[in-house]
């Protein structure tokens, strides 16, 4: 009995979890000037963060140009008599969905809160802690503004694939993987998105291979003993089965293999069909894609326009 118990609230809880979607949906809470304490910024920012995933979104590390923010104004301050005396501190908190490249809202969300403190500090945090994210008005929020994005993406979709495509032309793969690498899972052209994700991922992977085999040519070339192998062997590594050039890396290796016998102890990487190595190869072009993104983020943001 007490087996099936704990199975049932397992896969009761497992229901209860929101599917976690993915969506381009970046975190921006700027800084917040006096009279706030310093961690407010903080306390803040782990509210948004919990509104995202308590309605089944992930925050985003990289930014896309949607972004979620919430921005918080002093209402009223009172003083509660008593030993010690307290502060009642009123806020209201405006959260925001919006395109910062484009400057649109997409859906907002108002909420007053109140706090209590020894210091006005300490009412402010206190009146974070008690803004409520689970509510019906808040997943109406997060719902609109995430059918918005998922709308410009249906939009758009066309446009983005050819810019990906354009900057691959240019060798800009990294860039072009992030751009595909946005699309929410939600999305009627997501399934388009990985196939000319994987397209380019491979364009990736063969322009990668070809330099990385013309230095291990030039490595085995200049010195064509254990020195050189050992320097050779460090650029075949790094390419994979899935390069056009594999064969050719083969061929290299096997001749350095012939050369210097067992003083050489490396292996080229093996090709596995799988379905498991389809999965992580989407896995490994978003990857690519999310890293080149964090790297773009902006070194300052300017919400102002929202007030």
């Amino acid at each position: 009995m007490l087996l099936c118990a704990v199975m049932f609230c397992a896969a009761y809880f497992a229901q209860a979890q929101p599917a976690v979607e993915n969506l381009p949906i970046s975190v921006i809470v700027e800084d917040m000037p006096q009279p706030f304490p310093a961690n407010a910024k903080v306390q803040l920012t782990n509210k948004v963060n919990q509104m995202l995933t308590t309605n089944g979104i992930a925050s985003y590390d990289a930014f896309s140009g949607f972004f979620i923010t919430a921005i918080a104004n002093p209402v009223n301050k009172d003083i509660v008599p008593g030993a010690p005396a307290m502060i009642s501190q009123a806020l209201e908190v405006t959260f925001y969905i919006a395109d910062y490249h484009r400057q649109l809202v997409f859906s907002t969300y108002t909420i007053t809160t109140k706090g209590v403190g020894q210091t006005e500090a300490k009412s402010y945090l206190d009146a974070f802690k008690r803004v409520k994210i689970n509510t019906p008005e808040a997943a109406a929020f997060i719902k609109q503004g995430r059918d918005k994005i998922v709308s410009y993406y249906d939009s758009e979709a066309e446009s983005i694939f050819m810019k990906a495509r354009q900057l691959a032309q240019q060798h800009d793969y990294e860039a072009a993987l992030f751009e595909l690498s946005n699309f929410p899972t939600a999305c009627k052209s997501y399934a388009k998105s990985i196939e000319v994700g994987n397209e380019i991922y491979q364009g990736y992977i063969d322009y990668q291979a070809q330099q990385y085999l013309q230095k291990a040519k030039a490595a085995w070339m200049a010195e064509q003993n254990t020195d050189g192998a050992k320097a050779a062997g460090e650029w075949l590594s790094k390419i994979l089965p899935e390069a056009s050039c594999y064969n050719e890396a083969v061929d290299l290796y096997k001749e350095i293999k012939g050369k210097v016998l067992d003083d050489w102890k490396f292996e080229m990487k093996k090709y596995e069909d799988t379905v498991e190595i389809k999965k992580q190869t989407v896995t490994a072009w978003k990857e690519v894609g999310v890293a080149y993104g964090k790297n773009q983020q902006p070194t300052t943001t300017n919400i102002a326009w929202l007030k």
